[in-house]
């Protein structure tokens, strides 16, 4: 519920800290691929939740892919069409990556609160 909270406070302008994990040269893991971890989780599926982020299905499968290559096991499982209609879920280990991932988000928030206050006496309020 924190995580909800605190992202519909950053799109009001609230500061807060953004976590990208790097392996080797590529982003395994950040704010927008946690979002749309979630948003697959929610939709089941990629073309949905490309949708509900206002991204491009071969967008959000790209993201997917780099982050299936990055972990040690899957984080999302995709499905053949066919009668039960195809489809996309997230594994039990994407559901454990992306629940790390909000803990290591909700502890960088908490420990900079207060430089994030007084960073925001600089910031012009237009």
């Amino acid at each position: 519920m924190a995580q909800a909270k605190s992202r519909k406070n950053a799109a009001k302008g609230t500061l807060r800290p953004q976590i990208r994990i790097m392996f080797r040269k590529a982003i395994a893991m950040g704010p927008g691929k946690a979002d749309l971890l979630q948003a697959i989780g929610e939709t089941g599926s990629i073309s949905a939740a490309a949708r509900r982020m206002k991204m491009s299905y071969r967008r959000a499968w790209l993201l997917v892919d780099t982050m299936n290559q990055c972990f040690n096991f899957p984080v999302v499982e995709t499905l053949t069409g066919g009668k039960a209609g195809g489809g996309a879920a997230v594994t039990d280990f994407g559901r454990e990556v992306l629940q790390r991932y909000r803990e290591m988000e909700d502890k960088a928030t908490a420990s900079v609160s207060r430089e994030l206050q007084n960073f925001s006496s600089l910031l012009t309020e237009r």
